[in-house]
C-alpha cells in the first residue's frame, strides 16, 4: 500500500492547527524552514519516519492517527474503517456481516 502524502499532509494541518501554532512556530520547533513544512502539509514532499515522529511528539498525535486517520488509542478507532468497508460491500455481504457481528455480541 502506498503512502497518501496529500493526505497524511492534510491531518499534520489540522493537527497543527487544533494545537494553535503556525507553520513558522512548528517550523521553528522542528529547526526546519517554513517552506518544508508547507510542502509537507500539501503532500509535494514525501516525510521521513523520523520527521513524522517529531512532528506528531511535538502535536500530541500518534503517528497512527497521522498515517491512517486512527489511533488505536481511541476506545473507536475502528468504527471508521468498519464503515468504509462495509460502504465497499454488496448488499448481500454486509447482511452476512451484520448476522456475524449480532451474533458474536449476543454470544
Amino acid at each position: 500500500m502506498a503512502l497518501d502524502y496529500k493526505l497524511i499532509g492534510s491531518r499534520l494541518k489540522q493537527a497543527r492547527q487544533k494545537k494553535k501554532l503556525t507553520q513558522e512556530n512548528l517550523a521553528e520547533m522542528l529547526d526546519v524552514s517554513i517552506a518544508f513544512l508547507s510542502r509537507v502539509e500539501c503532500g509535494s514532499l514525501d516525510i521521513s519516519l523520523k520527521r513524522l515522529s517529531q512532528i506528531c511528539e511535538i502535536l500530541g498525535v500518534t503517528e497512527g492517527a497521522i498515517l491512517n486517520g486512527t489511533s488505536t488509542t481511541s476506545h473507536n478507532y475502528l468504527n471508521e474503517d468498519f464503515v468504509s468497508l462495509l460502504k465497499n460491500c454488496p448488499p448481500e455481504k454486509v447482511k452476512l456481516i451484520y448476522k456475524l457481528a449480532k451474533a458474536v455480541v449476543e454470544e
